[in-house]
């Protein structure tokens, strides 16, 4: 049993810990995620997936995080190592927090066990409160305003929550409240036919994966759910049904939020990005003259690391001219001769050749296509060569011969595959 102390202080603000959970295999990404965690996974030409998450958290004042990894995480150690740095003299930081096997030989038994095991860095830091953030959804979110409706309803955990397709449900963990009241009446992960919602049936609540924990609630369910022999060891799945069963759970509807620099376009955007269509949707909403989610918004900064590397580049060819770009994002470093890109977004130092067609396409770091060749639908992963005149999402019976396809039909091609000529 873990005995939680408080520690004795007169601080002017709550101290918080942001613990962001990072451990997930991503099957359901796969061949993205064959080489790197799922928060690792490339997006939006130059980010990280995890970013959005550690951004909103720097973003919002809250800079004491703990990422706490398991899976193939080298790519994303390091990148937490050579961006995330943060100054030390107020006590920031950003570190990432392997499973360290505390409580024996085992790896982390599911998200709440990732906690448990972790309990010695709420022991070390003392805090008030205790930020429980997933670490692969696209959003722009202030956790402030969460915390202060956390502290306000004297909740013992806050689940973020928005509004989605009831038809999509079973994908999520669905809230059903009390009348008139934030508080939580009941929590199914991943329902098969909840009820809708008595002002629009044909839609649920679905939490975002995104929690404020009073620190002794969460202490005192962690120790128990450790007692308990039948439970699945998940957040969703256990610690929160416990929680509402006692009381102290409610609901921050993140349709209150307000982030500074949104437009009403983007006001309130959230994607989770756990399957290779969802993933290719999220990147498409960047690209449009008007995107559903906007990344120039300066007054709430996406941080990331950026490649040395020069502007991109945009040469005339002799016989294609100086080709055809529009609605796409073309990071630095890359060079794009008398080529039609359209719809697409290019990651640093990508190079793509006279006569290629690149539509609907999101490519990683270091991608080359061929002269001629045809990208279409399509997720290029990092150091791919698509040969000379060689059709990528053209002809789908051919490209399942060779590649990944999602339902959807977009082609999915790993990182360094070698692609066959045409």
């Amino acid at each position: 049993m873990w005995q939680y102390v408080a520690m004795d202080s007169h601080r002017s603000a709550p101290n918080v810990l942001s613990m962001v959970l990072a451990g997930g295999q991503g099957t359901r990404l796969l061949p993205l995620t064959l080489v790197r965690a799922k928060p690792a996974v490339p997006y939006g030409g130059q980010y990280r997936l995890i970013d959005f998450a550690l951004s909103n958290l720097a973003n919002g004042g809250f800079r004491k995080i703990v990422v706490l990894t398991q899976y193939k995480s080298h790519s994303l150690d390091v990148h937490l190592s050579t961006t995330w740095r943060m100054s030390t003299f107020l006590g920031n930081y950003v570190t990432s927090v392997p499973a360290q096997m505390r409580r024996g030989p085992q790896w982390f038994a599911g998200s709440a066990d990732a906690l448990f095991q972790n309990l010695n860095l709420i022991d070390d830091e003392h805090p008030d409160y205790i930020f429980v953030f997933g670490a692969d959804h696209i959003y722009r979110m202030d956790p402030g305003q969460m915390l202060d409706h956390h502290i306000a309803t004297g909740a013992g955990v806050t689940v973020a929550a928005i509004r989605v397709p009831r038809a999509e449900a079973s994908a999520f963990g669905v809230i059903e409240l009390n009348r008139d009241s934030s508080m939580i009446s009941a929590f199914l992960e991943k329902p098969e036919d909840p009820k809708g919602l008595a002002d629009s049936p044909d839609e649920v609540l679905a939490s975002m994966g995104n929690y404020i924990f009073s620190t002794e609630v969460l202490v005192d369910v962690l120790n128990a759910d450790a007692e308990d022999k039948e439970s699945g060891r998940d957040i969703g799945g256990d610690l929160i049904p416990a929680l509402v069963a006692s009381g102290q759970a409610h609901v921050y509807d993140f349709t209150t939020n307000e982030v500074p620099g949104e437009t009403p376009r983007d006001r309130h955007y959230w994607r989770d990005v756990g399957t290779i269509d969802s993933y290719y949707e999220a990147n498409m909403d960047l690209v449009a003259p008007h995107p559903v989610f906007n990344l120039y918004n300066n007054e709430w900064p996406v941080f990331t690391q950026f490649r040395t590397l020069p502007p991109a580049k945009v040469v005339g060819h002799g016989e294609y001219g100086s080709g055809d770009i529009a609605n796409s994002m073309v990071s630095n470093g890359c060079i794009i001769t008398g080529a039609t890109v359209h719809d697409s977004v290019l990651s640093p130092n990508v190079r793509i050749e006279p006569g290629a067609v690149v539509e609907g396409a999101i490519l990683f770091d270091d991608v080359h296509v061929g002269a001629n060749a045809v990208v279409r639908n399509a997720i290029v992963d990092k150091h791919v060569v698509i040969p000379r005149g060689r059709q990528v999402g053209v002809d789908r019976t051919r490209d399942q011969e060779e590649f990944a396809v999602s339902p959807d039909g977009v082609v999915a091609i790993g990182k360094g595959q070698k692609v066959k000529y045409a």
